[in-house]
């Protein structure tokens, strides 16, 4: 399938500058801006639920809480468009030089550039994708955000955002725009300028001028985007005659995109589902290249995006509070209570790309995963190997794979891009349900890890199904 550019961004026609509002605006929008760099969210309002806050607390040089948060590492979703399909080139990881805590009550995505002239930087999601507002009530989502303090010709290629996405992207990597994208906060180049755009429809083209998509600019209020601190939202409205997306910085609604703007089925298409949240530093891509480009040799590394808060609020409106989320909940045990030295059955992955359920023949019936081949990889959150390190990793496999075709299973800590601690090789066992436990010798683990299996071949063929894994001594 064509890889779709994403976030490709406004022609330079656009005008970078749109008109400040009245005199009385601009000052409360500064006396905002003015807050301390680690001020607390504001308060609930009266009306209001709050359904999800962070405001960054923690020891300087820790990461995000992953209970809240999960990093997206690498150039590209598994089996997704490369480079995030906007034509960036950074690497994203999960390294505190690219995604920490300051300390001081704020988090810092940082880009950074090494000898050899290579970018890294970070983007972090939350877990939850069910953000949507109760029928006939609001949803808020905001941040308290300064842009990475860098301009002129040091800032070429920078492009920080603050946005969410509709949550039938996971898992599937190519039904973009149609499912929707809300970008609350974007800049690029280090110019004065606060973009907010909703993405929807088909692209090119369609009702929603993809990869443009429909979109409001305005610079910021009081001091610069890039010099203080200001307050980025939008505002979904189930609550008006005719349903809407406003966008606010410091509280002045500068963009707001009607459902009459587009098809009804486009509007449902992109609404009739959860969303969840992202914050990044790209380096370079389609909307840097509309600007003048870069980054380029010019380009200062090093630069965060400071965020101090982000804060998701639900008004009541008239129906549940709390819309169903768009998969069933986790039926695993939390972080930190997977034993690595009990059968850890497949199918119970917190994550996955490329993965199919069946029902197994197996010992003990259930599940297994299948159609495993080239590229697909399988999460299991907080996986327990305690203080005396395990060295074998055993999985119970199956494979009815043509003749010559083989691969490797694969088991990686932390990240999917971390090298491998240890694997086996799998070819043809007999059939798709002849199953055989594979031993494999593995670096000495301790402690608590995410694990990931990651399935390897030269092939493009499926070959192997996994019913459980386990670890030993």
């Amino acid at each position: 399938m064509r890889e779709t550019p994403r976030r490709k961004r406004p022609p330079v026609r656009r005008a970078v500058l749109a008109a400040l509002g009245t005199v009385a605006v601009v000052l409360a929008a500064a006396a905002a801006a003015t807050l301390p760099a680690g001020a607390a969210a504001p308060p609930t309002p009266a009306g209001w639920t709050q359904v999800f806050l962070d405001e960054f607390n923690g020891p300087a040089g820790s990461g995000v809480n992953t209970a809240d948060w999960q990093y997206t590492t690498g150039t590209s979703y598994p089996g997704g468009p490369a480079a995030f399909g906007t034509g960036e080139i950074e690497t994203m990881t999960a390294d505190p030089a690219n995604v920490s805590l300051d300390g001081t009550g704020n988090l810092r995505i940082t880009p950074r550039r090494d000898a050899a002239g290579n970018w890294t930087s970070g983007r972090v999601e939350t877990r939850r994708s069910d953000f949507a507002p109760a029928p006939g009530g609001k949803l808020r989502t905001e941040a308290r955000i300064q842009m990475p303090n860098v301009t002129g010709p040091a800032a070429k290629g920078y492009w920080p955002a603050f946005w969410m996405l509709g949550a039938p992207y996971r898992g599937n990597w190519w039904n973009w725009p149609g499912i929707g994208e809300l970008d609350i906060l974007e800049n690029v180049q280090g110019i004065d300028n606060v973009w907010a755009t909703m993405h929807c429809g088909t692209s090119p083209g369609g009702p929603c001028n993809e990869t443009t998509g429909i979109g409001g600019q305005r610079v910021c209020p009081g001091t610069s985007c890039q010099s203080g601190f200001h307050t980025y939202a939008v505002e979904w409205d189930r609550s008006t005659a005719v349903e809407e997306m406003r966008f606010y910085v410091d509280g002045v609604n500068f963009h707001t995109v009607r459902a009459n703007q587009v098809d009804s089925a486009t509007w449902t298409n992109a609404t009739n589902h959860g969303y969840f949240v992202i914050l990044n530093v790209a380096m370079g891509g389609g909307f840097p290249d509309a600007f003048g480009g870069g980054p380029d040799a010019g380009t200062e590394p090093g630069h965060p995006m400071v965020v101090d808060y982000v804060s998701v609020l639900r008004s009541t409106g008239t129906g549940p509070t709390t819309p169903p989320p768009t998969t069933p909940p986790p039926t695993t045990p939390p972080a930190g209570h997977r034993d690595a030295y009990a059968a850890i059955q497949a199918e119970s992955y917190d994550d996955q790309a490329g993965v199919g359920k069946e029902t197994t023949s197996d010992t003990g019936g259930g599940q297994n995963i299948a159609a495993l081949g080239n590229g697909d990889w399988a999460l299991y959150r907080g996986v327990d190997f305690g203080s005396s390190p395990a060295r074998q990793f055993y999985g119970r496999v199956a494979s009815g794979a043509a003749g010559g075709v083989s691969g490797l299973v694969e088991v990686r800590l932390d990240s999917r891009t971390s090298a491998p601690v240890g694997s086996f090789s799998v070819a043809n066992t007999g059939g798709w349900q002849s199953w055989r436990t594979v031993p494999a010798n593995i670096g000495g683990v301790t402690g608590t890890h995410d694990v990931y299996l990651t399935f390897t071949s030269g092939q493009g063929s499926d070959y192997v199904n996994v019913n459980w894994f386990d670890f030993g001594h």
